[in-house]
């Protein structure tokens, strides 16, 4: 799937997450998905301190840099395609980051309810 033709969760052509550091599951910078993405990397979010150690405790290690899969290693402000059950998950727990609801693939709402993303929505105001 290319940036063109995604669409994000409001309805749009969806837009790069992060290139600083690159993320999405295909490393575009964007949260696209396909069939070989069975974890969904599809939500945009910047990242927290606290939603890291969450992860961490959860078994997903997302601070220690791995340079074999293309990965720095992440600080609180990064952006990140998430997948969508760790978002949720997150949600639940009260730790969930904020979403970039352009950035964030409309595959997202398979498994999350649009309230909660946009109830969680990163603006520059915030």
């Amino acid at each position: 799937m290319s940036e063109n033709t995604a669409k994000n969760v409001l309805g749009g052509a969806l837009q790069t997450c992060g290139t600083k550091p690159k993320t999405g599951f295909y490393r575009t910078g964007c949260c696209e998905t396909g069939p070989e993405d069975s974890g969904s990397h599809v939500v945009c979010a910047i990242v927290t301190d606290e939603f890291l150690q969450f992860s961490l405790k959860r078994g997903n290690d997302l601070i220690t840099p791995r340079p074999s899969y293309q990965f720095p290693g992440l600080k609180e402000g990064d952006r990140w395609c998430l997948c969508a059950l760790r978002w949720k998950e997150a949600f639940e727990a009260g730790v969930a980051p904020l979403v970039v609801l352009e950035a964030t693939h409309e595959a997202a709402l398979r498994f999350i309810n649009i309230e909660h993303l946009l109830a969680h929505a990163f603006s520059s105001a915030n």
